[in-house]
């Protein structure tokens, strides 16, 4: 039987050059590559050398000369401000080439760097595509990040211009930016020449005279300019991963195999056709943000949405719902962790019945694995296709995939599906061979990555190496472990650092959590692996019920012991949990597991950066305290 995924698969890796020079015609360029991949300098390998192009111009211009001026390319809905603004294309890109021409006439040339530090805005989506229309390189940090970590990148990425806002809008708080931002500019030993403040009427922020420009008056008084050329192996922007080590690793996103790989991304893997409406519900500090709702929808012509709002409490578990019904949303991609926080708070799904969602046809989700109760779930109430995938901040695009465009496979709960065409993964032991079927190892990628994926760390060639290629020679370390099955699918466990050891066995936290999480009366849930001196590490469970449950926590508790003791066996050792109200997580989604076995174990921590509610890891140390931690 003809198979269009396995037949793309098998090319992308036997004839990479091949299939990617095939995806590259998709792309507008002012000239053509002279090589397809550049391997003369491995392990730095390089694609697309010697193409010149640029990605405002395949996200905005081409279009509007394409005949999509007047179709919708960014839809704002903002329902903590109650806004919403749409831009046509013809729109967007004149706000863009105005914005392009203040930072040209603040002295911004192809090749500085601009630091965006701003909230949900359209504002921040206009200054990323002006950057990339002139040639700069833009580095957003997330809007509200403390001031010394705003700092630290302030020092590695050396702006010229910072751009942000005087204000970001929580549920219930308003966050004021720019006194973050001066005390990062005091703090920081490089300082940009100027910022340009976005004045929102939540809050006026103070302006220092000769550094502090406002947006309005700027944009007011400027004239827009053309795209500037630049080579496809030219950064397009740095994105900062806040990294363990509390040194932040900039990935660098060159242009032109990014904007390769990423507009043959929406059609093959999302199945989107141009013109229809694809949401990303996540930010723009985030790679999903840069990848899925600034560029991929933008190169493809679809319209992306930018939602200033929350899955619960903005104003109800009904917000993703309202959105999808009132914009005509096709496609949606959001983290695991916004469904969990909507199912429970309305387990029923009972808000569902309110909205009509005729064209809502695919839900994917990534960046925390997605247990196979909350897949079931949404599969369940919405009647769609529900896809987990797998990839991260280092490769820009996902790695492993149901590619609905290319091929739909069936869905095994739990599984990402298969490696995405271009991605050569295999699972290897500590020692770098390869292990048998079902059986958890190293997830790596053998080398060259494909378009897409970061070439190295900016300014960092020797930390590139050292952090990702020098542990298996030939492959890159995705610090994720799992397992393929007997039918080629990859089972994304957890990270390399949430495998633990009950007495010589390795068990993964994530199939423990898969199991805490098909209880009924489970919202969500952690395990983490902690010291133990009989056994080297036992499993704790952290259970966050659904609302409206009363039965007592000692019953449920009990129950799940029980359901491990019965799924997994006597040997995963699984003897202790607590119920809690809420885990601490990154404003991402991501549960900081490493940060709740540091308080278990008494070993210092810092307080991660990205941290939604510092306010959590005092809960945290009651409920450990409660249970006996640290010993």
């Amino acid at each position: 039987m003809h198979s269009r995924y396995e037949e793309a698969y098998t090319q992308s890796l036997q004839d990479p050059e091949a299939f990617w020079a095939n995806a590259a015609e998709d792309v507008n360029w002012y000239k053509k590559w002279d090589r397809v991949l550049d391997s003369s300098d491995q392990p730095l390998y390089r694609w697309f050398l010697g193409g010149v192009v640029n990605t405002c111009y395949n996200a905005l211009d081409l279009h509007v000369e394409n005949g999509r001026a007047d179709q919708l390319a960014l839809i704002y809905d903002s329902p903590v401000t109650d806004t919403i603004k749409t831009f046509t294309y013809r729109e967007l890109l004149d706000v863009v080439a105005r914005f392009a021409g203040v930072l040209r006439s603040q002295g911004i040339q192809k090749g500085d760097r601009v630091i965006v530090y701003m909230p949900m805005v359209p504002e921040a989506v206009i200054a990323m595509l002006a950057c990339a229309r002139i040639g700069a390189v833009h580095s957003v940090v997330f809007g509200g990040f403390a001031a010394n970590e705003l700092a630290t990148r302030i020092d590695d990425a050396k702006p010229k211009i910072i751009v942000s806002a005087s204000c970001g809008i929580e549920v219930e708080r308003i966050i004021e930016y720019k006194p973050l931002l001066d005390k990062a500019i005091e703090q920081a030993e490089t300082k940009p020449e100027y910022t340009i403040i976005l004045q929102r009427p939540q809050a006026q922020a103070s302006m220092i005279e000769g550094r502090d420009l406002d947006w309005d008056s700027l944009m007011s008084s400027t004239k827009p300019v053309d795209c500037v050329p630049v080579a496809a192996t030219d950064p397009l922007y740095i994105l900062y991963t806040s990294g363990t080590t509390g040194i932040p690793k900039g990935v660098v996103r060159d242009n032109g195999g990014h904007l390769v790989a990423l507009k043959w991304s929406m059609k093959n893997i999302y199945g989107v056709d141009p013109g229809e409406v694809y949401w990303a519900a996540s930010d723009v500090g985030w790679i999903v943000g840069h990848s899925y709702i600034v560029y991929a929808p933008l190169f493809h012509g679809c319209t992306t949405l930018l939602y200033e709002g929350k899955p619960v409490g903005t104003p109800d578990p009904g917000a993703f719902w309202r959105v999808i019904s009132e914009h005509n949303v096709s496609v949606l991609f959001t983290a695991p962790t916004a469904f969990r926080a909507i199912k429970r708070e309305d387990p029923e799904g009972a808000l569902i019945e309110r909205y009509e969602m005729k064209k809502f046809r695919s839900l994917f989700l990534a960046g925390e694995r997605c247990d196979p109760d909350t897949l079931q779930w949404a599969k369940d109430k919405l009647n769609i296709t529900v896809i987990d995938h797998w990839w991260q901040t280092e490769s820009g695009w996902p790695m492993g995939a149901n590619c609905v465009g290319l091929e739909e496979f069936p869905i095994k709960p739990g599984s990402c599906t298969k490696a995405v065409p271009g991605y050569d993964i295999r699972i290897v032991n500590d020692e770098g061979k390869e292990v048998e079927p079902k059986k958890i190892g190293n997830i790596v990628i053998k080398l060259p990555l494909p378009p897409g994926c970061f070439p190295t760390l900016w300014n960092n060639d020797s930390g590139y190496r050292e952090s990702y290629l020098d542990s298996y020679p030939g492959y890159y370390k995705t610090a994720d472990a799992g397992y393929k099955d007997e039918d080629d699918y990859l089972w994304v466990m957890s990270r390399t650092d949430d495998i633990i050891n009950v007495a010589g066995h390795r068990l993964s936290t994530g199939g423990i959590e898969e199991v805490l999480a098909s209880h009924a009366d489970v919202a969500e849930c952690a395990v983490v692996g902690i010291a133990d001196e009989i056994k080297g590490e036992i499993p704790v469970g952290f259970l966050v019920l659904n609302a409206g449950v009363n039965r007592p926590g000692e019953t449920i508790i009990q129950e799940v012991i029980q359901m491990v003791r019965d799924s997994i066996g006597p040997v995963a050792s699984f003897k202790v949990a607590t119920v809690i109200k809420r885990l601490p997580k990154t404003r991402s989604g991501k549960i900081l597991r490493g940060t709740i076995k540091k308080m278990a174990e008494g070993i210092p921590y810092k307080i991660p950066a990205t941290i939604d509610d510092p306010n959590i890891l005092d809960e945290i140390k009651s409920d450990l305290a409660n249970l006996g931690y640290p010993h």
